[in-house]
């Protein structure tokens, strides 16, 4: 396994919608074991592909509380099949917007298919923190930040000081990408 560079806003990979995985072989079950150790060295509680530069839609998620040791989920091809009518607001972070948060509302419940490790198809019921963990690493696979939800006053000044960040080396070194 090995430590993969993360990706920070305002780059472009992370605005683009990223390609499905024809299978999940070898490579992506490479790359999904890459994605979990650089998430869990970050610290992260999930990571999709564009983060980490490759544009396949591949998330790894693992929300368990810390001493429980480790339970990862390994997701290609999540698709949404359905969201509640009612939403449960989180505040979010991300590994590609570092130190900044914001209060976000998403479908509090949730039901996905996705293709799992050994590229077997499965589905999965989720509310709380596991649903909105899925809609957030969707939304990368799809070109959305978590700032996309937010206002656009917010939204830009975090994205000012992100660049100026960039510009002056001064992110975090997980952040430190491309």
């Amino acid at each position: 396994m090995a430590l993969l560079p993360i990706v920070t806003a305002p780059d472009p990979v992370l605005k683009t919608k990223a390609k499905p995985v024809e299978r999940v072989d070898d490579e992506i079950r490479t790359l999904m074991d890459d994605m979990l150790e650089t998430m869990y060295a970050a610290p992260g509680i999930g990571l999709a592909a564009p983060q980490v530069g490759v544009s396949k839609r591949v998330i790894v998620i693992d929300i368990s509380p810390e001493g429980e040791g480790p339970n990862p989920l390994y997701l290609a091809n999540p698709e949404l099949l359905w969201v509640s009518d009612h939403d449960a607001s989180y505040e979010e972070g991300c590994l590609s917007v570092p130190e900044y948060f914001g209060e976000v509302a998403r479908p509090a419940e949730i039901r996905l298919r996705y293709i799992d490790r050994e590229n077997e198809i499965r589905e999965l019921e989720a509310d709380g923190l596991l649903a909105t963990c899925i809609q957030h690493e969707i939304d990368h696979l799809d070109g959305i930040l978590f700032l996309d939800h937010l206002s656009s006053l917010k939204r830009n000044m975090v994205l000012r000081k992100l660049l100026k960040a960039k510009k002056s080396h001064s992110l975090p070194s997980y952040a430190a990408a491309s």
